[in-house]
């Protein structure tokens, strides 16, 4: 099976410009190809996961991927998806951002010996000069044909800056220079981002006379149609800091039954052979799918150790109730009315409620497990003993649930 077949079967391919090129050129190893990642926060995220995949899976094919990095992009604030203007970032900020960005694309490609580049917008855009550069890209993009595009219409109710306006011909721009300097010859993407993409191949043939090739890969979506890697906390982070491997692995753990084979063929790198077969699992083999998909990503992203560990961590929450590697709340001495707290308390600081009337409910619906034993008396309270050694588990229903223990 050809690369483009295999991309094609895994459900990746939304948009292409010239389908038999871009066959052409990756099935050959003769792509040297882009994708762009402003550095909006310190970490990655799982809706960078699927790019950095897809560049493993061409690189790995003879491809020769380009990381940009929107160091220049990300003055302005890419307006694609967004219901509101992005907040402002200083140069330092963003500048922090890409240093930590570059340490974890390290895990997906390899940039050893000229197998593929990162490289920085902000090295030509930054030195920009305004006039200059109206004269030579504003002529070849048409106001009306902007509008038009979905990236932008859906901002025009709530109000368009002119300064997100000038987003996509920064980033056409970004196309045609790396064309010029490095040989790129093609783009690849979220399919919310082919209006953009388009508007960088036309400034090409526009300005050099050549041809240049853009591709969307489909967006990560759920059975319901909403974009996968968010939680009740916020982003599914690449960074073990911001979410520890025990959460990244449990958060795939979790997937409902309906994505979870497609999560397995968009994401992970199992043969497709094998990824079939699982087609008309049902029950408790497709929590082992879900297993399987979890260990894989976790693999993926933080190494073997740190997968076997969330495994094992897992395993033994639903075991025994006890794992060291689970997500942890530390109560202090302060936290205690005379030696001891309540167990409405206990569910308020480790999140697993938001407020006290919540955590009542969930106490009287009996949706409150501690250790192995359900509680639903909303008096309950622990004596600070209780939370010794390995601490005390507690879950709210199934999937939500903290270790707690007294620093």
């Amino acid at each position: 099976m050809t690369i483009f077949d295999e991309l094609k079967a895994r459900g990746l391919l939304a948009q292409l410009t010239d389908e038999e090129e871009i066959k052409e050129l990756i099935n050959n190893g003769k792509a040297t190809f882009y994708i762009g990642f402003d550095p909006t926060a310190d970490s990655l995220h799982v809706g960078h996961f699927m790019a950095l995949c897809l560049m493993k899976r061409l690189q790995m094919a003879g491809n020769k991927p380009i990381a940009l990095i929107g160091g220049g992009t990300g003055m302005i604030g890419d307006p694609s998806g967004r219901s509101d203007m992005r907040t402002m970032m200083t140069p330092e900020t963003i500048q922090h951002n890409c240093d930590c960005f570059k340490k974890q694309m390290s895990r997906f490609i390899d940039f050893s010996e000229g197998k593929a580049l990162m490289v920085n917008n902000a090295e030509w855009l930054m030195d920009l000069n305004y006039i200059e550069f109206l004269r030579e890209v504003g002529p070849h993009f048409s106001v009306n044909n902007m509008l038009r595009a979905e990236c932008y219409k859906q901002r025009m109710e709530k109000g368009l800056s002119f300064l997100e306006f000038n987003y996509m011909l920064m980033q056409s721009y970004d196309f045609y220079e790396l064309f010029q300097k490095y040989g790129c010859n093609m783009q690849f993407g979220g399919d919310d981002q082919w209006s953009n993409m388009l508007g960088g191949t036309e400034l090409i043939r526009r300005k050099l006379g050549k041809d240049a090739y853009a591709m969307t890969i489909t967006l990560l979506l759920n059975s319901e149609g909403k974009k996968m890697g968010k939680t009740q906390k916020g982003a599914v982070w690449l960074d073990p800091e911001k979410t520890s491997p025990f959460e990244f692995y449990q958060y795939w753990r979790n997937v409902a039954d309906a994505d979870v084979l497609k999560c397995l063929r968009m994401l992970t790198f199992l043969p497709l052979e094998q990824i079939d077969e699982m087609d008309h699992w049902e029950g408790s083999q497709l929590n082992q799918a879900k297993e399987i998909l979890a260990y894989e990503l976790t693999n993926l992203v933080h190494g073997e150790e740190e997968a076997k560990k969330a495994q094992e961590s897992a395993r033994a929450l639903f075991s025994t109730g006890v794992a060291a590697q689970m997500p942890t709340c530390e109560l202090t001495d302060e936290d205690m009315a005379d030696g001891s707290i309540d167990l409405i308390s206990v569910l308020c600081k480790a999140g697993l409620v938001n407020t006290r009337s919540e955590g009542r409910r969930a106490i009287e619906q009996g949706g409150v497990t501690v250790g192995e034993d359900k509680v639903t008396d909303v008096k309950a309270a622990y004596a600070k003993d209780a939370f010794a050694g390995e601490g005390l588990v507690v879950k709210r229903g199934k999937k939500n649930f903290r270790r707690i223990i007294v620093k």
